[in-house]
């Protein structure tokens, strides 16, 4: 494999970016628009607290209250790590010295790909922080592939998720060993795939790009660049953390979990099962093995290896909150290489067990 290529070349980000004109008074304005906006959408939270329970007195219907419980609860849970994952990438863009990843990354292509694979074990935060952290990556000059093959490690090889792992399942059956590796392949795999593209910038979201030369081109010291970048950030992830947490949850109300547990002793059906399961639960990949330790008495040992893959890399809320950055035909590469690596490992370690 030759050397990495220089840095311009392989920063196509920074590129796209770098040469447009600054632009401080719309990054304010923008600033101020959305401190706004979020000031009138608490107060309308709070009006709606105060006054909702005499204006509709009736109560809701049942699946439509375990739908809305369902999206809060994914949600809530969610929303801590999506905030430590903002401060992570604004430590990144704004605070680490030029350079400091950079000296410590090997020069090959593929090597820096594995490095950065790895780089999800020295931060603890579930995928949809590690989003926000990503962007922040990007933004600082790492090629959408090399970010990519982090963004698809880390919600498995983070030392939580390890842990809670090896918590719920121990070293039985391989599901612990089958879940880092498999995530380690897949990783790499499309960080592989996606390299060879032959216009990386493509494979980004034009409000993305935007995004960057707003960022770049903001003035002031490091106080002000990170708080305005904390705002762009809150207002790219946060509708789509909404928008995934609303449609996780109705999934889960109109399909009949029944159905899924009722073919899930078929070696073959219980990994499309546990994979339509996965993509639509939305768990927190720092807790979703001991939800997965629930059907390890009915499901093949595959098909829970299945679940612990793809639900951190593809669920929908994974998948809203990627679009903030990535086009959707990117997606659907991704989508369609996860699922048939992970598909493949599961009738591996069922072929095993």
């Amino acid at each position: 494999m030759s050397a990495a290529p220089p840095r311009d070349a392989a920063s196509p980000v920074a590129s796209a970016v770098g040469g447009g004109s600054p632009t401080p008074q719309r990054g304010r304005g923008r600033l101020v628009a959305a401190l706004v906006i979020g000031l009138v959408a608490v107060g309308v939270l709070a009006l709606l607290d105060a006054f909702a329970p005499a204006l509709f007195p009736q109560a809701l219907p049942t699946r439509l209250q375990d739908g809305l419980t369902l999206s809060l609860s994914v949600l809530i849970e969610s929303l801590p790590f999506v905030m430590l994952g903002v401060l992570l990438s604004i430590a990144v863009q704004v605070w680490l010295p030029a350079g400091v990843i950079e000296r410590f990354m090997p020069r090959r292509a593929w090597a820096r790909r594995a490095v950065l694979s790895l780089l999800g074990m020295l931060i603890p935060v579930c995928e949809c922080g590690n989003v926000p952290f990503a962007r922040g990556l990007l933004m600082r000059g790492i090629s959408p592939a090399e970010t990519l093959t982090f963004l698809i490690a880390a919600p498995i090889v983070n030392p939580i998720v390890i842990i809670t792992t090896h918590a719920a399942f121990g070293w039985d059956g391989g599901i612990l060993v089958a879940r880092i590796v498999g995530g380690w392949v897949i990783a790499n795999l499309i960080g592989w795939i996606y390299s060879r593209h032959p216009d990386p910038v493509s494979l980004l979201t034009g409000r993305f790009l935007d995004t960057c030369e707003v960022v770049a081109h903001e003035t002031g010291g490091r106080g002000r660049r990170s708080l305005a970048q904390f705002v762009v950030e809150l207002r790219a992830v946060m509708p789509a953390l909404v928008l995934g947490s609303a449609v996780a949850g109705a999934v889960q109300v109109v399909i009949p979990r029944d159905a899924l547990l009722a073919i899930g002793s078929n070696p073959v059906l219980s990994i499309v099962a546990m994979t339509a399961l996965a993509i639509t639960v939305a768990i927190c990949s720092n807790v979703d093995a001991f939800f997965a330790l629930s059907f390890a008495s009915t499901f093949s040992p595959g098909s829970i290896v299945v679940f612990l893959l793809v639900g951190p890399l593809i669920d929908v809320k994974m998948l809203a909150l990627m679009r903030t950055t990535f086009t959707t035909r990117t997606l659907a590469g991704i989508v369609a290489i996860v699922l048939l690596a992970a598909f493949a490992i599961g009738i591996g370690v069922n072929l095993v067990a």
